[in-house]
């Protein structure tokens, strides 16, 4: 017999986005404490911006990583089970083991999975022979290694053709292997190549001056509209496809950063929530499901037009918390998002761009200065302020 149960909110995913939502309800209303459920299947809950610089040997992966019952709000049932199948017309959902959960609103935060099978090859050669990415915990560490044990010739690093995980990411490692390699001397025996499949450096012309400056100095080779096929690990060649002809190039390595497709997780893509791509169907400013009007979505599983940042989730969370309160409370909905995002632009050790932007590509600054210059304070910021207010502010629904 499947288990049954009835929650007034149900929220899919136990990520940045799920946790923050969580702790915000339980904080605003005393009355949904014990009614807020999180389903996940996971053991463990991961930093994962700390992982550019764990890549490049600047922090230890180990710092990234939190034990996933530790950081469920008090009032709120954490459910250790995957969800299944939706059934938006019932207000229910299944899972895995079985059980069915109803609801009278559910909030889904499932973030994205990555595509290692997007890619041939990939799979069975991410994590050796020079082969790596950032990615994900357990391959996190052959970045470093295949950095530091870099003895000259053509480092490639690559930016799939889907949505990824901060937009900046896919380069801001590169950044840090040039000033790695410079420092081990063999810089001049080396070609950094940037193989991207977007069309330009960064979205916003305000910080791609700023990066265009930094791939010159450092000399870097960029190659867009390239997008990453097949890795041949025991030739060490990489197959791209060049987006604008079509026709596929083979270029040699010696190391290969990749960053793997992305794509919605398979249980959303199948669903009536998806949109055509797979991703959950949201209105872009109220994050309401744009046909079940009990339904919100938030962050990395959306269809959001903004960088999949863990920034954007912190400014969608308050968001998603009034407007749900207000459904609650029979209310208008008034809360609107407008697309900011951060993707705080590692350039090198000890040197950080802040960009911050809305839907329209317009900087949204913090700081009072230019934040499209380099600067030391906001790598600082990086390093050591933003996990603590991630870990001690964001996920307690208190930013």
């Amino acid at each position: 017999m499947a288990k049954q149960a009835h929650y007034t909110v149900v929220i899919v995913g136990a990520g940045s986005a799920g946790i923050s939502v969580a702790a915000r309800l339980v904080r605003a209303s005393k009355r949904l404490i014990g009614q807020v459920a999180i389903i996940d299947p996971a053991s463990k809950h991961y930093y994962q911006p700390l992982w550019t610089l764990v890549g490049g040997g600047a922090a230890k992966k180990e710092e990234s990583e939190r034990d996933l019952s530790s950081l469920i709000p008090t009032g709120v049932d954490w459910i250790c089970d995957a969800v299944t199948m939706f059934q938006p017309e019932q207000n229910t959902l299944s899972t895995k083991q079985g059980a069915v959960f109803s609801y009278d609103y559910l909030v889904v935060a499932a973030g994205l999975q990555l595509d290692w099978e997007g890619v041939k090859g990939l799979k069975d050669a991410v994590g050796k022979n020079g082969v790596c990415s950032n990615y994900a915990y357990q391959t996190v560490e052959s970045t470093w290694e295949a950095i530091r044990g870099f003895k000259g010739g053509t480092a490639i690093f690559t930016h799939p053709n889907s949505p990824v995980k901060c937009g900046g990411a896919p380069q801001k490692i590169m950044y840090l292997a040039d000033d790695y390699f410079r420092k081990l001397h063999v810089r001049n025996e080396s070609a950094i190549i940037f193989a991207s499949a977007k069309g330009s450096i960064f979205d916003v012309p305000t910080y791609a001056t700023t990066l265009n400056k930094v791939i010159r100095r450092k000399n870097i080779e960029t190659r867009y509209k390239h997008n990453l096929l097949e890795v041949r690990a025991d030739t060490k060649e990489a197959v791209f496809e060049n987006l604008d002809t079509k026709e596929q190039v083979v270029w040699k390595y010696d190391m290969l950063h990749v960053t793997p497709p992305m794509k919605a997780p398979d249980f959303i893509a199948n669903s009536a929530l998806a949109d055509t791509g797979g991703w959950v169907d949201v209105d872009p400013f109220t994050l309401l499901h744009k046909r079940f009007p009990t339904i919100f979505g938030i962050g990395d599983c959306t269809n959001l037009p903004t960088s999949k940042t863990g920034a954007a989730i912190r400014k969608q969370a308050p968001v998603v918390e009034k407007n749900l309160l207000a459904l609650i409370n029979g209310n208008p909905l008034t809360a609107k998002y407008d697309g900011y995002t951060s993707c705080p632009l590692v350039t090198g050790y000890n040197k950080l761009v802040l960009a911050e932007f809305d839907y329209n590509l317009k900087p949204c600054e913090t700081f009072p200065f230019d934040q499209s210059k380099e600067r030391f304070s906001m790598y600082l910021m990086k390093k050591e302020l933003l996990p603590i207010l991630y870990w001690n502010g964001m996920l307690k629904g208190l930013m």
